[in-house]
């Protein structure tokens, strides 16, 4: 009998960690082993993916992975039918945990997806968002995310709030997700120091001090590793919240008018900043991963979803830990369209920033 193959090996993953876990919703061994003969002559030869929810697999993404030879082993949790969106992720055994710490939340929605990453079930799992639902659950997983600039892939949402984005183990493991997803892919460089903008709250977020620190802390890594240069000047946006729930509700009248009043002076800060800098440092979220009964009255969202509102692809990276053993995210935002750059960019950071250990639900 030979060696086990890359699906299997995964399929035997997801069967050992799942019951704590509770990363996924459904399995498919039998479709998955029967698929990886046909597909180990493609340029993905055969790699084990997961895909985000319940209609995961009828994602565009999901479809270009699997015709360039990727294998889904099954789709991952989601928040469950009635749950406040606050409410992260529940498998098939039960609410999703954190690899890190089983008593706190991965984040959300792409829950799961981001679970099962962390965890070395799979190297890459899909993903969308459309407040930070990829960016979110990246940082409190230390894992990479990433959100594509608005548009450039089709949208599962009809406010066009959501895109399409990738949960992966590092900025490489991403890239064979754009670069089999995304038309015209090409790789892109970065010439180090990258000139950046560093914004600890943008200007309106409450931050943990904790996490505050702890992203300080990786900037300071950046610059002293010659990775990014830091300008003078931070980044002041208006709280994005009113706008993104009034495109979220398709608000007309006059919450129509002042949302798209705030969103257009985010835009003109944005298009001001990115022409003096190429790249934007934040932290990916305000808080630390939170128990499973919720974050009381914190958006977690207060520092991603303002590149919903204004297309902006974004990317977190992680960035260290809090006190209590919980992972943390810097998020990278650049220019719209420029995600193949931000991907280069993004690698760059990681290489410099010391990598995680595995969790301690991580699979064997």
């Amino acid at each position: 009998m030979g060696e086990p193959t890359a699906v299997a090996r995964a399929l035997e993953r997801v069967r050992r960690t799942d019951p704590t876990l509770c990363a996924f919703l459904d399995v498919w061994p039998d479709r998955a082993l029967a698929r990886e003969p046909a597909a180990a002559g493609l340029p993905l030869a055969g790699l084990p993916f997961a895909v985000k929810g319940p209609a995961g697999l009828r994602s565009y993404a999901a479809g270009r992975l699997v015709a360039a030879g990727g294998v889904p082993v099954g789709a991952t949790s989601v928040p469950g039918p009635g749950t406040y969106w606050q409410t992260w992720g529940r498998g098939a055994h039960g609410r999703t945990v954190n690899p890190w710490r089983a008593d706190r939340t991965p984040g959300g929605s792409s829950a799961g997806s981001a679970a099962a990453v962390a965890a070395g079930v799979v190297t890459l799992a899909t993903g969308s968002d459309g407040a930070g639902s990829v960016r979110l659950p990246a940082a409190w997983c230390g894992v990479f995310g990433l959100k594509t600039t608005n548009g450039l892939l089709p949208s599962p949402d009809r406010s066009g709030l959501a895109s399409a984005g990738v949960l992966a183990r590092s900025a490489d493991h991403a890239e064979l997700y754009l670069r089999h997803v995304l038309d015209g892919y090409a790789p892109r460089r970065v010439t180090l120091p990258v000139p950046a903008v560093y914004s600890p709250d943008l200007g309106f977020a409450d931050v943990d001090p904790e996490v505050a620190r702890v992203v300080a802390g990786a900037v300071g890594r950046l610059v002293a590793a010659g990775v990014v240069r830091l300008l003078p000047g931070g980044c002041t946006l208006a709280d994005p919240a009113p706008a993104w729930f009034a495109v979220r509700g398709g608000a007309d009248g006059e919450e129509g008018r002042r949302a798209r009043g705030l969103r257009a002076d985010n835009d003109r800060a944005l298009t001001a900043l990115f022409a003096r800098a190429p790249l934007l440092l934040t932290p990916a979220t305000p808080n630390r991963p939170h128990g499973h009964e919720g974050p009381g009255e914190v958006y977690s969202t207060a520092l991603t979803w303002a590149f919903n509102v204004s297309g902006h692809p974004a990317a977190s990276v992680p960035a260290g830990f809090t006190s209590d053993g919980c992972p943390v995210g810097l998020q990278l935002v650049a220019d719209r369209r420029r995600d193949a750059w931000l991907l280069a960019a993004a690698r760059a950071a990681e290489e410099a920033l010391p990598p995680l250990p595995r969790p301690p639900l991580a699979a064997g």
